[in-house]
């Protein structure tokens, strides 16, 4: 399939297929309370997408779900998108979709990157920094909406109250009401731009990789299976008592 050219960095039109150099600056999703930080370098030859992701300043010892997020407005979401929950103000997944869009690729460390992937969490990155490197093959919609730059990389996963867990205080997850939305919540997001400044280079470092098999919860957006999410929260219930 052809793509129409777009504008490059320098103004130049861009053909849909020839290699495409894109970077973003991850910063806090409002009211996310998130500190930290992250940088993200997409090298896209074709459908296939060389990805480098930085992050810091992320929930201990737990999941956090990364997606390119494709097709919508290629922005990240505004503290205008915010809804209060349980009497807190927070931005939760499908608050953030006509800002960033749908998930179009799932940036997981093995295995299937596709969106039906969206809520293999055991095949996240884990903890409160991690670099992730991956080559990886991107749908012909992901390869359109990141050469149009409304590609998006966002990180899940808060913890707005500060106790060191995924819990209720937000009330169920807007995913799955099994779920914590504190869980499933944007935390760190990003719009990938050609010629942006910041990302990531290169780096040393690993990524995570488990067994790729779980249970989980199909629909756009979705994120973490309610087997890999329920098993985390029994870990951090059994290491507190």
């Amino acid at each position: 399939m052809t793509l129409a050219p777009i504008a490059s960095a320098d103004g130049m039109p861009t053909e849909g297929g020839e290699d495409a150099q894109l970077n973003a600056n991850l910063e806090p999703v409002p009211f996310s309370k998130m500190t930290g930080t992250g940088t993200a370098h997409v090298s896209l030859k074709g459908n296939t997408a060389s990805v480098k992701v930085k992050a810091n300043g992320l929930l201990k010892d737990a999941p956090h779900a990364q997606h390119f997020h494709i097709a919508a407005k290629g922005v990240c979401p505004p503290a205008s998108a915010a809804k209060k929950r349980n009497d807190i103000k927070s931005i939760n997944t499908t608050d953030g979709q006509p800002f960033y869009g749908d998930i179009g690729t799932s940036l997981t460390t093995s295995g299937d990157t596709s969106p039906d992937s969206a809520l293999a969490v055991d095949r996240f990155p884990t903890g409160p920094d991690f670099t992730y490197e991956r080559s990886i093959e991107v749908s012909d919609a992901a390869a359109k909406s990141l050469r149009e730059g409304t590609g998006v990389v966002v990180v899940h996963g808060v913890d707005v109250n500060g106790n060191g867990e995924y819990d209720n205080v937000l009330g169920p997850s807007d995913l799955d009401p099994n779920l914590p939305s504190e869980a499933t919540n944007p935390a760190l997001c990003g719009s990938l731009k050609m010629g942006a400044k910041g990302a990531v280079a290169g780096g040393e470092g690993s990524t995570q990789s488990n067994n790729p098999s779980t249970t989980t919860l199909a629909g756009a957006g979705g994120l973490l299976s309610v087997a890999a999410v329920a098993m985390y929260l029994r870990r951090r219930t059994s290491r507190q008592s």
